[in-house]
């Protein structure tokens, strides 16, 4: 069954929507276990993606982009994380921006799981193989995208927010500085070709791991 891009599309709603929200709510979730309650405060420790979305960054750029281009470049609502109610501001902050990619990882592996299982029905024949097995593949795609792209050493991203936190302060706080250029900068890495050059092979050893662990080869 050759499948159409609007049902390809469909498919891949839940994978994204799915890794986005879970990123962002696992951000709130390691920020209030360690004292900062902001996130709960503002209704964002829920897997309600409505709480998440951005509708132009979550929904209308990844969907085009994952449909033509084969690559995701997206964003979601930043869930809310005061430093000042952490204990350990800077090592606390690491923790919690590692989270989001942290959740990536291990959504990577249910979907890949999910993948395995769909290729499995589609030898048998089965109705679900191919949309499961789709499904799958996105999901592995898009949460290994995710946990790569977001672990850059560049504000805001995870990676970026890490860094600051683990070199001396001085060196961190000019770090900090690049933030608000940061979304430009990922612009001029992506259209010059210079990210998917840098994230895509790591994804690329990522996936050959997680297929080899269920059974993908």
């Amino acid at each position: 069954m050759e499948l159409t891009l609007i049902q390809k599309i469909s498919i891949g709603i839940l994978p994204i929507l799915l890794a986005i929200t879970v990123h962002e709510v696992a951000h709130g979730w390691v920020a209030d276990r360690l004292g900062d309650r902001t996130a709960r405060l503002a209704g964002r420790l829920t897997l309600n993606p409505i709480k998440h979305i951005d509708p132009i960054g979550t929904l209308i750029l990844p969907l085009a982009m994952y449909a033509f281009t084969g690559f995701v470049f997206g964003w979601a609502k930043p869930v809310p994380v005061d430093p000042r109610n952490l204990a350990s501001p800077r090592r606390d902050m690491a923790i919690v921006a590692v989270a989001g990619p942290a959740s990536n990882l291990i959504m990577a592996f249910g979907w890949a799981v999910l993948m395995a299982l769909g290729v499995h029905g589609m030898g048998q024949g089965s109705w679900y193989g191919e949309p499961l097995a789709l499904m799958g593949q996105i999901g592995v795609f898009v949460n290994l995208l995710l946990m790569v792209f977001n672990l850059l050493p560049i504000p805001p991203l995870d990676g970026g927010r890490v860094l600051v936190s683990v070199v001396p302060p001085r060196i961190g706080a000019q770090i900090e500085r690049i933030e608000p250029f940061g979304f430009i900068i990922l612009l001029v890495l992506l259209f010059t070709g210079v990210l998917s050059m840098t994230v895509l092979p790591i994804m690329s050893q990522m996936m050959t791991f997680l297929y080899g662990l269920v059974g993908l080869h």
